[in-house]
């Protein structure tokens, strides 16, 4: 009889980290999602039915079944390099299994341009958590990134490890060819003097807004937003457009900084009662569509009822 394994988060690489002769085996989990936030679907606006993809010859408009599917690297029009399955594996460099550390670097050196993705990684299974701990704690002494090689969906990426708590944290890294230079788009920016006046001020209203990075406080206006238009449509409510914020140019600009600050200080002085609802907002985000007074839950109305304004599916 097979004994019942509790689902867990699924490892998106599972390999060996190394530095030097010490070696532990671990496994690398994405550290954020995006799962949470509402998604839609295609729909066809005749019948209310789901659009389908399907993969198609281009010339002849059959469909491809994914074992007849290869990759192709295109030399010019109309004319590719088949490259297999079995070809690709064959390349498989080291990085596939293993990640090496090469070298440690301050993480003041780290250009934020080179940032892609957060990782959690920790032991895999029971063996190797002393060698774990030994490269965790050395890093976490050095005060150092640890900087290492991974594949990852068939790319070898550069990845940037830090301790957290009991495990590490690595960070995916952009190639140099990857970084569009900056002298593209700030060339054609003027050379403005800012004199000290108007340094002083906008020191001023830094100061007034100064405060701690707490991401619980942040409320993604546009999830809720969605939420609301969704749950009035379920509701049968009518849809009133909002008002657009309007952007003006600033023709004075000491006189914008001068009530900036007059602004900023009033905001400062009021009481903090918005956070409480800052933290509900957020919470609620995590919700997904909240029920409507009189109706079943949303999953369970969702699964019977289409929502309101939209079409029902012709039998």
């Amino acid at each position: 009889m097979e004994r019942c394994v509790p689902h867990g988060p699924r490892a998106n690489w599972k390999g060996f980290l190394r530095l030097s002769l010490v070696t532990c085996p671990v496994a690398l989990y994405p550290a954020t999602s995006e799962s949470e936030k509402i998604s839609f679907n295609q729909l066809n606006r005749q019948t209310g039915h789901r659009i389908k993809y399907l993969k198609v010859d281009a010339d002849t408009g059959d469909e491809v079944p994914n074992e007849d599917i290869v990759k192709g690297y295109q030399l010019e029009k109309d004319q590719f390099i088949e490259v297999s399955k079995e070809e690709l594996e064959e390349i498989a460099l080291e990085s596939t299994r293993t990640i090496e550390i090469d070298e440690f670097v301050d993480k003041a050196e780290i250009d934020p341009r080179y940032l892609i993705r957060p990782y959690y990684i920790r032991p895999d299974g029971k063996v190797g958590h002393d060698a774990f701990a030994v490269i965790r704690e050395t890093i976490r002494e050095m005060n150092k990134v640890a900087i290492g090689r991974v594949v990852l969906t068939n790319r070898e990426h550069i990845i940037a490890l830090e301790p957290m708590d009991k495990g590490l944290v690595g960070t995916l890294l952009r190639y140099p060819y990857e970084v569009r230079s900056e002298h593209e788009y700030f060339d054609e920016i003027q050379d403005v003097k800012v004199t000290k006046d108007m340094l002083d001020l906008a020191r001023h209203i830094v100061n007034q807004k100064a405060g701690t990075f707490e991401p619980e406080k942040f409320e993604d206006h546009y999830e809720s937003a969605l939420i609301e238009l969704i749950n009035q449509k379920r509701a049968g409510e009518p849809i009133v457009p909002k008002d657009r914020p309007k952007g003006e140019n600033v023709v004075d600009l000491m006189d914008a900084l001068r009530k900036s600050v007059g602004g900023a200080a009033a905001k400062t002085e009021a009481p903090k009662k918005p956070a409480k609802k800052t933290k509900k907002a957020a919470a609620a985000q995590k919700e997904m569509l909240m029920p409507i007074a009189g109706k079943k839950p949303a999953k369970e109305a969702a699964a019977k009822k289409p929502a309101s304004g939209a079409r029902r599916k012709s039998a």
